[in-house]
């Protein structure tokens, strides 16, 4: 394993990040961190741990001794202040074989929930261990990117899931937007959630990125972010805006469930996503779905929106929907389109109402929009 404090310096020297001094007074506790991982025992994976009985109640958990295994390190901060390139450089320096994951938190617990879903049709007693001893077995450093806790299912998961995953000395980073306080926060039965809370600041040292910057908006603030026609010379200009905001990783499709249906993104990287404008309005989804979108999003990229009148009025709601949504949430906005949003929508019914909308396209265009982090 190498050390992050010197992939940041390189990348520094060679001009691709700008120095921020609240990212280097991370830099020590990713070392750290990758330094525990490389010395920690491979029997501290599979000793037993107590006080998963403690956060049951039962027992007296001060009478056993502390897990063994490596402190893991909750990273939080507003939006764009470079949590995620952090997590990049933590995931590279650490190349150790496989045995480090690097993944979007959402992506993670869709996988957890299908092996759940297969458990149970195993008929196992206890669904979570098997399925957490299954990562555990090929995984010393997990690294997830964006907590958050919306939904009651995984609320319910993720404290039995991370207690199994500590239990057998697994490193755990991630970076979220809140403090662990408030994590799935004013959620059904969020009592039964705030022992996950107490295992955070027990197991995972907890360290705000209190960065005056936000990186993300100084990448696009001021810059041109709706490029009209939609031809090849603004696709070529969403490309490179793609490029620039997830440096240069690999886009990768991206599922969000939501009660039993899916919403899925073509493109997703770092907390952007990108997908064309049939892909989102053409198919029947609703605001619920939109909101879960812009709850799991920083930067929302849309090819090829189209002229809307009342042969496609119904992609066109969808699409009012959507706006609204992403508007409201305070996701930035990148697109490109058949013409400015005044002349998108301007004849037929719907047109008047979709002179809101239109308002609203021009201000997210602002390149102080949306400076203000989003509730999520």
């Amino acid at each position: 394993m190498g050390k992050v404090s010197e992939l940041y310096r390189q990348k520094v020297a060679q001009g691709q990040i700008r120095p921020d001094p609240a990212q280097q007074a991370v830099l020590p506790e990713l070392d750290r961190v990758l330094a525990d991982t490389a010395a920690a025992p491979d029997a501290a994976r599979h000793k037993p741990r107590s006080a998963w009985r403690a956060f049951l109640g039962v027992g007296n958990p001060a009478s056993h001794a502390p897990a063994p295994g490596p402190q893991g390190l909750y990273l939080w901060g507003g939006v764009g202040r470079g949590k995620s390139m952090l997590m990049d450089l933590l995931a590279q320096a650490a190349a150790d074989g496989g045995q480090t994951r690097r993944v979007h938190f959402h992506e993670f617990m869709q996988e957890i929930q299908a092996g759940l879903e297969a458990a149970r049709k195993r008929h196992e007693q206890d669904a979570v261990k098997p399925v957490a001893m299954e990562v555990a077995r090929t995984v010393r450093l997990l690294c997830f990117d964006e907590m958050q806790i919306t939904d009651i299912a995984d609320a319910m998961i993720v404290g039995r899931l991370f207690q199994v995953l500590f239990d057998q000395g697994v490193a755990v980073v991630t970076t979220s937007n809140r403090v662990p306080e408030d994590l799935y926060k004013h959620g059904l039965n969020r009592q039964l959630f705030l022992p996950f809370i107490e295992l955070i600041r027990e197991r995972m040292k907890v360290v705000c990125l209190d960065s005056e910057t936000d990186h993300r908006q100084g990448r696009t603030g001021g810059g041109q972010v709706w490029f009209s026609p939609a031809d090849a010379q603004a696709r070529a200009a969403m490309d490179a805006i793609w490029a620039d905001l997830t440096d240069g990783a690999a886009p990768r499709p991206h599922q969000i469930q939501m009660r039993g249906r899916t919403v899925e993104l073509p493109a997703f990287a770092n907390g952007v996503a990108r997908s064309g404008f049939w892909e989102l309005c053409g198919r029947p989804l609703g605001p619920a779905d939109y909101l879960a979108l812009a709850r799991e999003v920083r930067v929302l990229m849309i090819d090829g929106i189209p002229r809307l009148s009342a042969s496609n009025y119904n992609e066109a709601k969808r699409f009012v929907t959507l706006i609204d949504a992403i508007y409201e949430a305070g996701v930035r906005l990148i697109a490109s389109a058949a013409d400015d949003p005044e002349q998108l929508y301007n004849e037929g019914e719907g047109s008047f109402e979709f002179e809101r909308t239109a308002s609203r396209l021009r201000e997210m265009q602002d390149a102080d929009w949306g400076a203000s982090p989003k509730d999520g």
